[in-house]
């Protein structure tokens, strides 16, 4: 575990995790809500970068291994999961958006273990459409937890050019990647159908 790299990177995402969290229970004298929310959404978008950044050296590495292919969606899913209950609480982000979301990723977790379990994990394998969901909810969180209430980000100078409206980036990044969402989902609903129907495995009466 200590020698795999993209291991190592994984679990700092998972880490990363309750540290979001913990930042908005700092109290309000050590750090301002706004930082809260800036530093929340830094550290997410760090974490988001080693997301690709352990595929990538798995790859180049040749240190893909099951630990880590279970490991890497748990923490993408954790840490989604994670940032968009804080955005509730914010009042950042529609729940019915993030219901759409988490309750996605909890049934195409399932579908995916169950065909795993025919044999057929090959069928619910990640698709473009998914690629295109993941992107458009990636760049949105951040954007969702870096906007201030004027929306803009030139309180921190230096780190980024121009004028970015973050809470409207953001909602309309959202909104698209519920609607991806939706739409991924029928697709690895109907990848998988001709192998559901009439199906069964042993622990068909297990919970």
């Amino acid at each position: 575990m200590l020698k795999n790299i993209p291991n190592l990177l994984t679990l700092g995402r998972i880490i990363a995790i309750p540290l979001i969290l913990l930042i908005f229970y700092l109290p309000d004298s050590w750090l301002s809500m706004q930082n809260k929310t800036f530093f929340a959404g830094l550290i997410f978008v760090i974490a988001a970068f080693t997301d690709w950044l352990d595929g990538y050296l798995a790859r180049k590495l040749k240190q893909t291994s099951p630990l880590g292919a279970f490991l890497d969606p748990v923490a993408d899913k954790l840490m989604v999961a994670a940032t968009l209950v804080i955005l509730l609480h914010l009042d950042r982000v529609d729940i019915f958006i993030a219901a759409i979301i988490i309750g996605r990723e909890i049934a195409i977790s399932a579908l995916r273990e169950w065909m795993a379990q025919l044999g057929q994990p090959q069928s619910v394998a990640v698709s473009f459409i998914g690629k295109l969901k993941t992107g458009a909810q990636m760049t949105a969180l951040p954007l969702l937890l870096y906007g201030d209430a004027d929306g803009m980000f030139w309180e921190y100078k230096g780190l980024l050019w121009g004028f970015v409206n973050a809470p409207f980036w953001g909602t309309l990044l959202i909104y698209i990647a519920a609607a991806l969402t939706l739409i991924s989902m029928v697709y690895y609903l109907h990848q998988a159908s001709p192998f559901l129907k009439g199906s069964s495995t042993p622990d068909d009466d297990a919970g």
